[in-house]
């Protein structure tokens, strides 16, 4: 069975516990950041940071609210960074994390590009940069622990559980507070769906969410990777034909060049000898 977060916006308060509790697990250094206008601190995930809350000031009937989001790796059903990685450095548990192998990875970003919602990190500060992102805690999952963030969360803004359990729940609460919730869960059809679920009080698209199909990305990275090999063969074939023609162009220039004949020894003879005075 797939696991599953369920994120409700709705309780969260914005303590940024989830924040620290990932850094605090993963033994990742603090991040020197500049004032950038924003209350976000660090505006965005990056090889330091795995999961970050935003904060979203929106305007309700007149008066200005807060509402805050946990944002990290979705963790896709069908993941489109795991699809485009060329070395198999990422790829999708049975259990439900995305996970991402140091050993393998050669820094192209391909599961940057690949990525909807912009989540692979590249440690840019590191002379051998390589990729950061949310790993779901899987190693405490495999010791039949709850993430980090789930278990430092003082509000139960976060329930860890199997994917399909965390779904009806979440109609549950659409059900029970129409008015409280938008009638969508967020990453229950998006891009195939996602082992990361949100619920919220105001449209998505306001919390800064990306808009997306129900099509997996996958379906389109894969796609494209099939067709590199033939698309790689046919530009060196081209890059061949092209030099052999340059090649053989350059070959009839001298040939066709005419060549200055020799002097004859009666020549040779006649000419007189420089001499030095």
């Amino acid at each position: 069975m797939t696991k599953a977060m369920l994120i409700d916006t709705t309780r969260c308060i914005g303590c940024r516990g989830c924040q620290a509790a990932c850094k605090q697990w993963h033994d990742l250094p603090g991040e020197t950041t500049h004032n950038t206008g924003s209350y976000q601190n660090p505006p965005w995930i990056s090889g330091k940071t795995r999961t970050v809350v935003t904060f979203n000031e929106l305007e309700q009937e007149g008066a200005l609210t807060w509402t805050f989001a946990k944002r990290q790796c979705m963790h896709c059903e069908h993941p489109g960074c795991a699809s485009a990685c060329t070395v198999g450095a990422l790829r999708k548990t049975s259990d439900g994390p995305v996970v991402y192998d140091a050993a393998k990875c050669i820094g192209c970003r391909y599961c940057q590009y690949a990525c909807p919602f912009d989540i692979p990190a590249y440690e840019w500060d590191e002379v051998l940069g390589l990729i950061g992102k949310c790993d779901f805690c899987v190693d405490r999952q495999g010791e039949g622990m709850e993430p980090a963030c789930v278990k430092a969360c003082p509000t139960e803004a976060i329930t860890y559980g199997e994917r399909d359990q965390l779904l009806a729940e979440a109609h549950r609460r659409i059900v029970a507070d129409p008015t409280g919730y938008v009638d969508h869960v967020y990453g229950e059809h998006e891009v195939g769906g996602t082992s990361m679920l949100y619920l919220a009080g105001v449209p998505f698209a306001s919390l800064g969410f990306p808009v997306l199909r129900n099509e997996p990305v996958s379906a389109y990275t894969e796609a494209v990777m099939r067709q590199t090999p033939t698309i790689a063969l046919t530009v060196a074939a081209g890059a061949s034909a092209l030099y052999w023609i340059i090649k053989r162009r350059q070959m009839n220039m001298v040939l066709a060049e005419p060549v200055a004949a020799a002097p004859s020894i009666d020549q040779a003879a006649e000419k007189p000898e420089e001499v030095e005075s």
